[in-house]
């Protein structure tokens, strides 16, 4: 499967609209490679142009995947041994592309729904899947990706409840959206039909 994914640090928006860097958090790190292993993405890129942030990540996942922690919980090491760092998403993409043989298609995903790309449905996403079609799946920290980064996408996927509060961590959206592309579906539910 050639599919992976990019933690958008900059550009992205701040509450208030502007577009900032936002900070790298140790959970992020942590828990959105765990999910990347479990769906068995090739490739987690965290993106931000800070080398002071790429310094932390490097020693979480230094620490899981050669010190201590790979002796202590060895399924954390091999989970972070997917992660890569990457100063911008044109970057993460081109290395995506060589790690896949061709150039993924980005797509984008949010709170909201993003006018400023063509929406691919969750269908739509999982039949390019079908075909060995490679992805990048394009995911922003803070208040969401600045809308530089969504035009660099080729589509986005919908938000997971756009018509109701949507305020999940980026680590909970994370998980979500790759179950909906890679879960088993609806399985036989006691309490009736799903």
């Amino acid at each position: 499967m050639r599919v992976a994914l990019a933690l958008v640090h900059h550009p992205v928006r701040d509450r208030l609209g502007d577009v900032v860097a936002s900070a790298v958090t140790n959970l992020d790190v942590h828990d959105i490679a765990r999910s990347c292993r479990t769906y068995d993405l090739a490739r987690y890129y965290i993106v931000s142009p800070i080398e002071a942030q790429w310094r932390v990540v490097e020693r979480i996942v230094e620490h899981w995947t050669e010190g201590a922690g790979r002796v202590r919980v060895p399924q954390r090491g091999e989970a972070l041994s997917r992660v890569e760092l990457a100063p911008s998403l044109a970057k993460a993409q081109s290395r995506a592309a060589e790690l896949f043989g061709a150039t993924p298609r980005l797509l984008a995903t949010g709170a909201k729904p993003a006018p400023e790309t063509p929406l691919c449905s969750y269908d739509e996403a999982r039949a390019l899947l079908a075909e060995d079609a490679p992805l990048l799946l394009v995911f922003g920290t803070g208040h969401g990706l600045a809308a530089s980064a969504v035009a660099q996408c080729g589509g986005s996927l919908p938000p997971i409840r756009p018509h109701s509060y949507n305020h999940l961590s980026v680590r909970a959206a994370v998980a979500i959206t790759l179950d909906r592309l890679f879960g088993d579906g609806c399985v036989d539910d006691p309490m009736g039909p799903c």
